[in-house]
């Protein structure tokens, strides 16, 4: 197939039929957006329930054998609402009816949730006069509930070639058993890339409530500026490190392929939003391309004189994480000294058993763990060439007053980890946005 978009639409975008109107303008638009993925509704207003949320409360009474018809009922009527409002000639009844038996007899929190997409894309694929594919017969889950995409497109690839358009529930597939199995939170950015590898696009474009990444979080820094083009392993960093906008495992089914991904807001179609592409020959206006973080980890520090020349002795600490199932962060190290930053809510309640471990694998002479630390990934392909990058942010954190607890450069000099209190999180991230941005404007 060649000359194809595939367009998914999120929650927000698709929350009632004000908003299908919209996206069904979008793609009519473009005789190329064939291919469509739908999420559940989202909220219509900021004290609004998302329908996934109201599924999985409906299914939980089911689930413990209390009545659950109101809670039905309110689902209902959201789909009914936009059905009217749409004046689409088709009927939910005989699906709703299947949805509450499948419900009482426990079917699973799995299937609960994904009825959303599944109703959701019912009713647009109406409204377009789109055919409907449900992806619990194309997209596969292996016996140990990872994706398996070789079995994906050797099955969805024939279906898709097959049909002129089509809408796509999001979020779900099934399990070698049939069940319904879902991708994580947010996971019809997932289903949009293995539609687009399936049918090689050109595009992926993936609409939801803002247009594009932004280079910091606008509830740190005011107005941040926009990204206008950022490559899959600069987006792999900073949505690691907490940037939201896109599944952060939405990225891979179509890197492989070089399919770029173009993030664009349903609101303001004409806004050219962010374009995420295997590789960039675009010169950033900026060193940076953006600054992300978060909260919540914990610095094991751990002191022993000439540990540089005891043989094993990093693999032995790591090897007491693992014991406790730990995975690592980071781990910075001196020539006496060494740092190891894990998730803190890794470490709760198993900070005795990691000290204890440690302590008999490798004898240190000190050791105390330090919790309320953050970390901010500075990420950046601009930074390859420029010169002093490192000495720009400490010296913006240092005019700041701010105490820098960690630092760690990768190698592919794409990203620098710093690590700083909590305290001074929101402050840190200013003060770098400032001596990145504001600096060149």
């Amino acid at each position: 197939m060649t000359g194809i978009k595939v367009v998914k639409f999120g929650g927000s975008s698709l929350a009632d039929a004000n908003q299908f109107k919209k996206v069904a303008a979008i793609i009519k638009s473009d005789e190329q957006r064939k291919f469509v993925v739908a999420s559940a509704p989202g909220k219509r207003f900021d004290s609004d329930i998302k329908i996934t949320d109201m599924l999985y409360a409906c299914y939980d009474k089911a689930a413990k054998g209390e009545n659950f018809s109101e809670n039905f009922a309110a689902i209902e009527e959201r789909y009914n609402s936009i059905i009217n409002e749409l004046v689409i000639n088709i009927s939910l009844e005989e699906d709703y009816k299947t949805i509450k038996d499948a419900f009482a007899h426990r079917a699973g929190r799995d299937y609960a949730a994904s009825r959303g997409e599944y109703l959701n894309s019912k009713v647009l694929a109406a409204y377009l006069g789109y055919n409907f594919v449900d992806p619990a017969g194309y997209i596969y889950f292996g016996e140990d509930g990872t994706f398996d995409l070789e079995h994906t497109l050797s099955v969805l690839s024939p279906k898709l070639a097959g049909l002129e358009n089509a809408v796509i529930p999001g979020f779900y597939g099934s399990m070698p058993n049939d069940t319904i199995k879902t991708f994580s939170r947010g996971g019809s950015d997932v289903t949009g890339s293995i539609v687009a590898r399936t049918v090689n696009a050109d595009i992926y474009e993936n609409w939801t409530d803002v247009s594009g990444f932004l280079i910091c979080d606008p509830r740190i820094v005011e107005n941040p500026k926009p990204i206008t083009t950022i490559t899959y392993k600069e987006l792999r960093e900073l949505a690691y490190m907490g940037a939201g906008v896109l599944h952060e495992d939405a990225i891979f089914p179509v890197r492989a392929a070089g399919i770029p991904i173009n993030i664009r807001n349903t609101n303001h179609p004409e806004d050219k939003g962010t374009m995420i592409v295997s590789d960039s020959a675009d010169v950033s206006k900026y060193v940076i391309t953006g600054i992300a973080g978060k909260k919540g980890f914990s610095v094991i520090n751990i002191e022993k004189d000439m540990m540089n020349s005891e043989l094993g002795f990093g693999r032995n600490v790591l090897r007491a994480l693992e014991k406790n199932g730990i995975s690592f962060e980071h781990m910075p190290s001196g020539i006496d000294t060494m740092s190891v930053l894990v998730s803190t809510d890794s470490l709760i309640g198993k900070e005795k058993a990691v000290l204890d471990e440690i302590n008999y694998r490798v004898h240190p002479d000190h050791m105390e763990i330090e919790n309320n630390i953050s970390l901010i990934a500075v990420v950046g392909r601009g930074m390859r060439k420029a010169r002093g990058t490192a000495g720009r942010i400490f010296s913006a954190l240092a005019h700041a007053k701010i105490n820098v607890r960690m630092i760690d450069q990768g190698s592919s000099e794409l990203n620098i980890i710093i690590g700083v209190n909590d305290e001074d999180f929101k402050a840190a991230v200013q003060a770098i946005y400032d001596i990145f941005v504001l600096t060149q404007e």
